[in-house]
């Protein structure tokens, strides 16, 4: 007999819903009720430890929670949820939210910015905690010193604001998107428009404090350098929870240059970015270009009639910065790269804050001010995946590729320049070891509006077909990747017993030659695998 057919077999499913629901809000509100004690025992006496914890049943839970989730795929019913999220308001709060969290048993995921492309540090699919650094968000700029002081939880707008405020002459090598959390963004590499010239953001990071296993704040002193080389480019959340890092500013002109110049097939573009491999990574350090690669649907004119057909093709976008002014920038151009066409009138002369503004696609006349806005207006889902590119593709294969993306007509593609001060830096300097060798790398790009399961599974295996597509032009042994550029699609580790060859798989990948030292580090400061999550690094079996 089936009960559902019944009136009583009916209430007795919804009687049986309610008692499931009941339960897991009861376990959520023992859990929470435990973790507000324990975190009042480790507290300071002044604080309301309630005041910083937000239990499901809280109003203001969902807010909080969406607040820094950066990408829309992970905002639907069924994304798991924490059971806490946890906002601490000074150092000493997120000590004990470490311990209570070890001692509770439950994981952690520590989130600055929320713009983990695959929502690792706010999703997971055991019970978490959401650790949640906005408030520790501190910067104390020294121009004398030409240092400053970052706390995890500041945004690189609020620390190129900072920076401006003190100098006209002094800037970051950082990210172009001005949300990005500073504690995510440099622990992974930090990767911007000025490193060819300076290299990465862990390139000038000369002091740090995070909180260990044992709750214990550490510095660069008390940590070792073994640590401290691990958390500038392996991601901090494998070791411990990053409060802060002291990084070392670069010196930038009083006037850069920034040009934006699209081509599409009928414009040569073939034959212009062939000749940009030749010479990205080998023009002038001052110079960086970005190109974006996208298939498009153009209008022609069709006889006199003037009607109008539609053609695909693929335009390529090329976006520079230079460090200089626009005289000296025609002169590298006409010299190294001539193919592209630069025209005078297509430069734009600016300060370093005004590029800032204009690489984040501000309108020109922008106020500053807005690099201190914290939201993010993205409503767009999204996917990112990452490859580097160590010889030139040919025309042919280029060619191959565009009746790709055209096939495909979704995903576009960025390549980054390389080259200048990446490859003087030893690919052993810090866990990031992508240096040397690689012309550009390329970023793969898909966004789209539909909501579901369904639309998630077109784009995806959209994007997933294009990086198969670039397989024999790409590196390899092994296809090397960005800690930055999260994609899970290149591993996951179920944290069990095969936890070292799980990372292993991507960890290869992330980290070439430096996932053993990375091991090693973790094996020494948390053997127990405490901070773990989906993609971390793991200790030794």
């Amino acid at each position: 007999m089936e009960m559902s057919g019944s009136p009583s077999g009916l209430l007795l499913l919804l009687l049986l819903g309610f008692l499931i629901v009941s339960s897991i809000y009861a376990t959520s509100d023992s859990i929470y009720n435990d973790f507000v004690q324990c975190l009042s025992n480790h507290s300071s006496p002044s604080l309301q430890a309630s005041s910083i914890v937000y239990a499901q049943t809280n109003s203001s839970f969902t807010t909080v929670l969406q607040s820094y989730i950066r990408n829309p795929r992970f905002i639907t019913s069924s994304t798991p949820k924490p059971l806490i999220i946890v906002t601490p308001t000074d150092e000493s709060q997120v000590s004990a939210a470490v311990i209570c969290s070890r001692d509770i048993g439950i994981q952690v995921r520590i989130r600055s910015g929320g713009h983990d492309y695959d929502g690792l540090s706010y999703i997971s699919d055991v019970p978490f905690f959401i650790l949640d650094m906005f408030n520790l968000r501190s910067i104390n700029v020294n121009i004398n010193d030409e240092t400053a002081w970052v706390q995890a939880g500041a945004i690189l707008g609020e620390l190129y604001y900072r920076i401006w405020e003190k100098s006209r002459v002094h800037g970051f090598p950082a990210g172009i998107c001005p949300t990005v959390g500073v504690g995510g963004h440099l622990s992974g590499g930090g990767y911007g428009n000025m490193l060819r010239k300076y290299g990465l953001s862990v390139d000038h990071i000369v002091d740090a404090k995070i909180v260990n296993v044992n709750g214990t704040v550490l510095d660069r002193n008390s940590m070792g350098e073994d640590l401290f080389w691990a958390i500038r480019g392996g991601g901090g959340a494998s070791f411990g929870v990053i409060l802060s890092y002291k990084v070392r500013l670069v010196r930038v002109p009083e006037i850069v240059t920034v040009f934006r110049v699209e081509k599409t097939l009928a414009e040569k573009a073939t034959d212009i970015l062939y000749q940009w491999q030749h010479i990205t990574d080998k023009i002038d350090d001052d110079l960086f270009m970005r190109l974006l690669v996208q298939p498009i649907t153009v209008k022609s004119d069709k006889g006199a009639t003037k009607a109008k057909k539609s053609q695909k093709t693929v335009r390529i976008t090329f976006i520079g910065m230079f460090l200089g002014d626009s005289t000296r920038l025609m002169s590298v151009m006409n010299k190294d790269f001539p193919e592209l066409g630069l025209k005078k009138e297509d430069c734009k002369e600016m300060n370093w804050i005004e590029s800032v503004l204009y690489w984040a696609n501000f309108d020109n006349g922008t106020s500053v001010d807005v690099l201190l806005n914290r939201t993010s207006d993205s409503a767009t889902f999204l996917k990112r995946k990452s490859d580097y590119v160590q010889k030139p593709i040919s025309k042919t294969d280029l060619e191959g590729l565009w009746k790709k993306l055209i096939e495909l007509g979704k995903p576009g593609m960025v390549f980054n320049s390389y080259g200048g001060r990446m490859n003087e830096i030893p690919a052993s300097e810090t866990p990031f070891p992508h240096r040397a060798g690689n012309i550009f790398k390329i970023q793969y790009s898909v966004n789209w509006h539909e909501e579901g399961a369904e639309a998630d599974k077109e784009y995806l295996n959209l994007i997933r077909e294009l990086y198969s597509y670039m397989t024999p032009f790409v590196s390899n042994s092994p296809r090397g990747a960005y800690l930055n550029y999260r994609d899970i699609d290149i591993g996951i580790n179920q944290n069990g017993k095969d936890s070292y060859q799980e990372g292993k798989v991507y960890g290869d990948k992330y980290f070439l030659n430096n996932f053993e030292r990375l091991v090693k580090v973790k094996t020494a400061v948390d053997p127990q695998d405490f901070f773990r999550y989906e993609q971390s690094v793991p200790p030794l079996p």
